[in-house]
């Protein structure tokens, strides 16, 4: 049952895919940009290339013959993985799936127009001029964020007119890939927001996890818990959404699909096809499998049985406060002294302002006020300090 395995991102989310792949025999060639990135430093082999360039990666793959090809990150010639399919290679979750998730504007479509979905309210603009005219029909608050981008980069609220010709700007200069476009979204009155890892089976029902809560800042994720406080209603809303978003992509694998919960119900947000930030919570043992081995077990169509929550758990980024060429961290050793306390440091050889480090992971019993575990987390999070 060895697979070889072609991760393209190798990041710290592609870095515990890989150790849950090598625990069970599979092997891993990743992926990036630059050399030393965390998942090459745990995988058989790596490459380094620019994955927007087409022809650089037809040659990795001509060179590898993958059984499945994995991407991890938003920024790749996702058009060439009809062609791998073509080939007999599995793209994960599917070609399709990859295609459309890394372009917003595509999922949003295929949610609100295909699909029904309820969405909030949303336009595209490809120049400052165009989104002057898309915020003066969604109004004022409203999100702009690229087409391409990953972990918040490019996304701003526009809260009053001076602040349309900033956030064209910075939405340019925080998107991935060639596309210069945006989506400018009606700012939703949501009392909260949750990820709902939901895994597709080849041969099996789709299964859904414990829904994970999270606070963002720059729109990147700062802490998330699981469970989050939702009620069925909600639940059975959201994963009745997620259900039928996940099925119209089609394939087999982990996605992470984001929602708003509201007054009114549940808003359909955004989809990765792949394990999720927000979902680094389930290395605190929440659940029987992590979001990693899940992703794995269904991309391999080995029977999941069931996804139970064994524990309520937290985690809470540590960011790094400034550029380094070789970072090093203090107050570990205090971290490590807390019970019911993990922590991953992701191993990234260079640091700068706010880029994730690693993460604090806490957890206890499931009658244990959630709140509690993670406050918890973000308290200890703030014990470690990144070094240049």
């Amino acid at each position: 049952m060895n697979k070889k395995i072609l991760l393209l991102g190798s990041g710290e989310l592609g870095k515990e895919f890989v150790i849950a792949a090598q625990r069970i025999g599979q092997t891993v060639i990743a992926v990036d940009s630059y050399e030393n990135a965390p998942a090459m430093q745990v995988a058989h082999g790596f490459e380094v290339i620019n994955m927007l360039d087409g022809d650089a990666l037809d040659r990795i793959v001509a060179k590898h013959n993958p059984d499945f090809i994995v991407p991890e990150i938003e920024a790749i010639r996702t058009e060439r993985f009809y062609d791998y399919e073509k080939q007999g290679i599995q793209v994960v979750p599917s070609a399709k799936a990859a295609n459309f998730t890394m372009n917003r504007k595509a999922i949003r479509d295929l949610a609100a127009k295909d699909l029904g979905l309820r969405t909030a309210n949303y336009r595209y603009a490809t120049s400052a001029e165009t989104l002057q005219k898309a915020v003066s029909e969604i109004g004022i608050p409203c999100v702009v964020k690229p087409l391409m981008s990953s972990s918040g980069k490019g996304q701003s609220t526009i809260k009053s007119e001076a602040d349309i010709e900033k956030a064209w700007q910075y939405a340019v200069e925080g998107s991935r890939g060639d596309v210069v476009e945006v989506i400018v979204e009606a700012f939703v009155n949501f009392h909260s927001e949750i990820t709902l890892l939901t895994v597709t089976q080849n041969n099996n029902p789709t299964l859904f996890c414990a829904p994970i809560g999270h606070r963002q800042e720059r729109g990147d994720y700062q802490e998330s818990w699981q469970p989050a406080r939702v009620s069925d209603k909600d639940i059975a809303e959201a994963q009745d959404m997620a259900g039928k978003v996940t099925a119209a992509l089609g394939g087999a694998g982990l996605f992470g699909v984001e929602f708003f919960l509201t007054d009114e119900g549940v808003y359909f947000s955004e989809l990765s096809p792949r394990p999720h930030d927000t979902g680094m919570v389930t290395l605190a043992g929440t659940q029987n499998f992590n979001e990693f081995e899940l992703h794995l077990r269904a991309i391999l169509s080995l029977p999941i049985a069931e996804i139970t929550l064994e524990k309520n758990g937290a985690s809470a980024v540590i960011l790094a406060t400034e550029n380094s060429e070789k970072p090093g961290y203090t107050g570990i050793e205090q971290v490590a002294a807390l019970p019911k306390t993990d922590f991953r440091i992701f191993g990234k050889p260079t640091s700068r302002p706010y880029r994730r480090m690693g993460v604090v992971l806490t957890s206890d019993t499931t009658d244990t006020a959630i709140e509690e575990i993670t406050d918890r987390a973000k308290k200890t999070a703030a014990l470690v300090t990144v070094n240049a």
